[in-house]
């Protein structure tokens, strides 16, 4: 049986002793442009901004990163998954940052595709974390598509209605195909 990914919305708890109590969330996805304005390079192309949120309910601290791209995040969009044109200038990332514990600490962060092929995004976030890269976990999403779970602790792609559920059977649907 496949993983079910993380539904843009979802939170993800790190699955290791060594980060027990971290999790992170990627949500907020909207058509947006940076507050420095467009990039020259992103000509003709829709941005969309989307937040990633680490939250700390360990009883330690963690110094985080999430800055460069593609080092510690990446944005791929359309049903073949094309890398999107990613604004790293534009974000407001994560800088050796301590986040202590019963903490949030947010980066906004900027990709711009074909508005035809950003309704289907793949994002995926490895930041790092103590100076040691962590695993990188993958959310899905588009704009125009519900955003997943709001609530505290929630994962909606558990459940078996809704888009996490669209999104597990297209995924087992395609992946004869390929």
């Amino acid at each position: 049986m496949m993983d079910v990914p993380n539904v843009v919305g979802d939170w993800q708890e790190y699955q290791s002793d060594e980060l027990a109590g971290l999790r992170l969330r990627v949500h907020s996805l909207t058509r947006a442009t940076p507050r420095q304005g467009r990039n020259a390079d992103a000509k003709g192309l829709t941005y969309v901004a989307f937040e990633v949120t680490f939250e700390n309910r360990g009883s330690e601290y963690f110094n985080i990163d999430l800055y460069g791209h593609p080092q510690h995040y990446d944005v791929r969009v359309g049903r073949d998954g094309h890398g999107a044109f990613v604004d790293q200038y534009a974000a407001d990332a994560i800088r050796d940052f301590n986040l202590y514990p019963q903490r949030r600490v947010t980066a906004t962060l900027y990709a711009a595709g074909s508005t035809a092929k950003l309704k289907q995004l793949a994002i995926q976030v490895g930041p790092s974390i103590d100076g040691e890269d962590a695993f990188g976990y993958v959310w899905v999403g588009g704009l125009g598509v519900h955003e997943g779970s709001t609530q505290d602790g929630a994962r909606a792609s558990t459940s078996r209605k809704g888009v996490a559920n669209e999104v597990e059977q297209f995924l087992q649907d395609n992946a004869s195909g390929d």
